[in-house]
């Protein structure tokens, strides 16, 4: 599993997954408190490992490709 956010997209995950999780799982009752607990966790989750893999079904990535050093035989 290669990573695919970025590190601002991660931080962002989180925070959010955070709050959504506290207001889902704590401060709001029923059925829509558990999905967004849910989808709360999913986010914290994504953001935590650094991995979507919905980012993967569609091709898609946040995180900029590392730079290839190239070596130069000078002999």
């Amino acid at each position: 599993m290669k990573r695919n956010l970025g590190e601002l997209e991660r931080i962002l995950r989180v925070i959010c997954g955070v709050f959504g999780m506290l207001l889902g799982f704590l401060f709001i009752q029923g059925v829509f408190g558990t999905i967004l607990g849910t989808l709360g966790a999913l986010s914290f989750l994504t953001g935590a490992v650094g991995w979507c893999g919905l980012y993967v079904l569609l091709g898609r990535r946040s995180l900029e490709p590392e730079p290839v050093e190239v070596l130069v035989d000078e002999s």
